[in-house]
């Protein structure tokens, strides 16, 4: 729990950092986006001043060109000073009145179509640390204000400006990159990082300028701590959930996992038997032990559930042997009256490799007194396939006289060949199959091929899951004699109600079971004093 805790911390941490910088490079992206649309906007303006001052009929800086001057700077929200030049020097302005000598000469960065000079340097004051840009239309010209048009900043950051014009663009040589981190401004539109800034140009359209936006990432991080601290705080609460959910989950199958051992140990699980039908004649001639397990809470769990988990843990061959010692107690007596009747037991992949399992299930059966022929085993088309001790054990358990059959026929792949060829007397059609008929399931189409290679393979076939009429009518009467077993004939029941059930039938016809029953010359581990 402490490990998710801390992991879910650092990578909260790291999610929290990364919404961070990605906040910042939004707002950095939308205050340069305004500033740019600021400046627009001044230009505009700027624009607009200098085409009055150009019209007006006043002299050359008289003093009502120069009232003129301070009216237009006074009404304008963008310019700071306006004024007029004569060739590269200032005569005169709204802020220095007429000085006693011309202040210059300065310099134009570039000339626009329609004859605006841009200067990126121009006298607002007699300090030429005040200067700022400026425009400049014949003899008249604007400064503009000091401050970019922003709005309020989220995290600490920096504003630039660059001239943009071609071959003829400029930036600000002030604007280098600082101990704090500023970023140069740029005369091209684009984001990114540069050290540990991160940056956004955007140009204008219609004017000159360039603005770059930039941010300090650690000073962004130390803005935005809270909401990093929030997100690490609530990663580590999330990876203690993540622990709390696997250790409840770890708790819940280890206890489960104790249970089973518990049951199989205690003998508590159940041996049920489904009959197993002659289709044609619906006489039964056989039955499937299932095992069954009801937990402590009294919940009947899947038998599949409780089998994997086994099989996983490595004790599925107790199991198998519970199952096999309660069907030799159940049906003993009646396996040795009745010799055309048999019971199945399934087989896990484990059972098939155990070197102790043929040794066990030979001496139960002489301990019973019962034939290996009556004793049908079960194994599905995974558990051999991939494994030659398995088929070497499946080959043991035909020359012992047992009949095998593959379980689940068609719900998985194996290796098909060796298992019908050399190993299979007779195979289960999947229930799956079963369901489909009476539907426009594809699945319908392969039931007559299986059964068409069952019998070409000289294998007899049972059929799962037949719980209706119309379901047992697809697979009868014909040439080929087929088994059932599924709800239409009997769910599964106790060994005595099937038992009770069998003494109303008389014994079963050599017809009913001679092809179900196992292969000549099986060898009997039966004594001859039995």
């Amino acid at each position: 729990m402490v490990a998710m805790a801390a992991c879910g911390i650092a990578f909260g941490c790291l999610m929290g950092c990364g919404l961070a910088i990605i906040q910042a490079a939004h707002w950095l992206e939308s205050c340069s986006q305004i500033a740019v649309t600021g400046s627009d906007q001044a230009l505009s303006e700027a624009r607009s001043v200098l085409q009055a001052m150009q019209s007006t009929s006043h002299g050359f800086c008289s003093d009502t060109d120069i009232a003129n001057f301070r009216n237009q700077v006074f009404r304008s929200e963008y310019i700071k000073d306006a004024g007029r030049m004569q060739g590269s020097m200032i005569e005169c302005s709204a802020a220095l009145g007429r000085p006693a000598r011309a202040m210059g000469p300065f310099k134009a960065q570039f000339k626009q179509q329609d004859g605006t000079l841009a200067y990126r340097s121009l006298a607002l004051l007699e300090n030429a640390s005040a200067n700022r840009e400026a425009l400049r239309l014949g003899s008249a010209y604007v400064v503009f204000g000091i401050e970019l048009p922003l709005g309020p900043q989220p995290i600490p950051m920096q504003m630039a400006l660059a001239m943009k014009g071609g071959d003829q663009a400029s930036t600000d040589p002030a604007a280098t990159p600082s101990a704090d981190g500023d970023v140069p401004p740029g005369t091209s539109e684009g984001m990114g990082r540069m050290g540990d800034s991160l940056y956004v140009t955007r140009c204008s359209q219609d004017g000159f300028n360039c603005l770059t936006a930039s941010a300090s990432i650690p000073q962004t991080l130390y803005s935005e701590s809270g909401m990093i601290v929030s997100v690490s705080v609530a990663g580590g609460l999330f990876g203690i959930l993540i622990a709390m959910g696997f250790s409840v989950s770890f708790s819940r199958s280890r206890e489960f996992s104790r249970q089973l051992r518990r049951a199989v140990q205690k003998d508590e699980l159940k041996v049920l038997y489904q009959p197993i039908v002659n289709i044609e004649t619906r006489r039964i001639v056989g039955a499937e032990a299932l095992a069954r397990w009801t937990d402590k809470g009294g919940n009947e769990v899947d038998p599949e559930v409780f089998v994997k988990t086994a099989e996983d843990l490595g004790f599925v061959g107790s199991i198998t042997k519970k199952v096999l010692h309660q069907v030799l107690r159940d049906f003993g007596p009646t396996l040795r009256n009745r010799p055309g009747f048999r019971v199945s037991v399934n087989l896990s992949a484990a059972d098939l490799v155990d070197p102790q399992f043929l040794p066990m299930l030979a001496d139960s059966l002489r301990q019973a007194y019962v034939q290996p022929s009556s004793l049908v085993l079960e194994i599905t088309e995974r558990s051999a396939a991939n494994s030659d001790q398995a088929m070497e054990t499946i080959r043991n358990l035909r020359r012992m006289g047992h009949s095998i059959h593959i379980d689940d026929f068609g719900s998985g792949y194996s290796n098909l060949d060796k298992l019908l060829y050399l190993f299979a007397d007779t195979i289960k059609i999947d229930k799956a199959f079963t369901k489909v008929i009476g539907t426009e399931s594809v699945a319908v189409a392969i039931l007559p091929q299986i059964i068409n290679m069952a019998k070409s393979l000289n294998l007899e076939v049972v059929v799962e899951g037949v719980e209706s009429t119309m379901q047992a009518d697809y697979f009868s009467p014909g040439k080929q004699k087929i088994y059932a077993q599924g709800w239409l004939y009997g769910r599964p029941m106790a060994a005595q109600m099937l038992i009770t059930e069998l003494a109303g039938h008389p014994l079963l016809e050599p017809e009913d079971y001679a092809e179900f029953a196992a292969k000549p010359g099986a060898l009997s581990v039966v004594s001859s004093a039995a």
